[in-house]
């Protein structure tokens, strides 16, 4: 069951709860679901799916946090230069438990790794330009929100289901 962000606190607080809540969101969206469900494209020629959408989810949360805002030297996941969509393309009815479970290790690391910087902190990595803690906040909060009403509606084609 989901914990709606609360209407008062600090700003960390606030953004923090706003994307626990959009995390929480994506799992109740495949948490009941058999792998086929999870894996089941609903537009050809689009590659979306439950099961993707938990794996890039996975992905951006271990390069945003961790890699990004860290510098922690990690292997990407779910990606590689031949093929950067892997997460959406190489999805396995069979694997469903483990992207589960991966998803989740991604998301208790992610929240871990951050726990000590200041919202104004910058990034550590060697990607790019330096960005806030706070901008990792809000993009990230953005991304679970575009993906969130991608998974609705790859909900309600498996089951019908709306409204999570």
């Amino acid at each position: 069951m989901r914990t709606p962000p609360p209407v008062t606190g600090s700003e960390r607080e606030t953004l923090e709860a706003f994307l626990d809540f959009h995390r929480e969101t994506l799992l109740e969206k495949c948490l009941d679901l058999g792998g086929e469900q999870l894996a089941a494209r609903s537009c050809p020629p689009s590659v979306l799916s439950l099961q993707g959408l938990l794996r890039h989810m996975a992905k951006v949360e271990r390069w945003w946090f961790r890699m990004y805002m860290c510098g922690m030297p990690l292997p990407p996941l779910n990606t590689s230069r031949e093929h950067p969509d892997l997460d959406f393309e190489d999805v396995d009815p069979a694997r469903w438990e483990e992207d589960i479970e991966v998803y989740r290790g991604e998301v208790a690391a992610a929240s871990d790794a951050v726990v000590a910087f200041t919202l104004d902190d910058l990034s550590r990595g060697e990607f790019g330009n330096p960005v806030s803690l706070r901008w990792i906040y809000l993009h990230m909060i953005a991304e679970y929100a575009r993906h969130n009403g991608h998974a609705d509606l790859l909900r309600e084609a498996v089951d019908g289901r709306t409204g999570v």
